[in-house]
């Protein structure tokens, strides 16, 4: 089924919102870690966001997106206090790692020859799961 008008209005407003927090948290606790959202997918009753975070640099997203998840309640507190005038009920927050950003740069790094070439070898590319 596809997305309402209403379900990409207020995942705009919950990405927006989640850049504002999670950056202002990466400023405080971690220096030279770069935090974006890359997308947000609310559910059709608004009950839930799946929110998908790109970590730069990326050996960091595993321990990043444990403390994330660990401090969920806390977030979405902060997010229903910014959001208190658009929405009447803030939305379960779920937490994902996006590693898209890891997929191009493999494909970079094939295509200039740094890795075995891939178009002789297709085995030696990664399988991607889709989002």
């Amino acid at each position: 089924m596809e997305e309402t008008n209403r379900q990409r209005k207020i995942a705009g407003v919950l990405q927006k919102d989640l850049a504002d927090v999670l950056q202002k948290a990466a400023q405080d606790g971690m220096r030279g870690i770069i935090i974006s959202i890359s997308k947000v997918s609310v559910t059709s009753d608004l009950g839930q966001a799946k929110v998908y975070i790109s970590v730069f640099p990326s050996e960091k997203r595993d321990e990043l997106l444990k403390g994330i998840i660990s401090n969920t309640a806390t977030i979405r507190y902060e997010m229903a206090k910014r959001t208190r005038h658009q929405l009447r009920r803030m939305p379960e927050l779920l937490f994902f790692g996006d590693d898209s950003l890891d997929y191009i740069e493999q494909i970079d790094k094939s295509l200039r020859g740094d890795d075995e070439n891939p178009i002789k070898n297709p085995s030696i590319l990664p399988k991607r799961k889709k989002l």
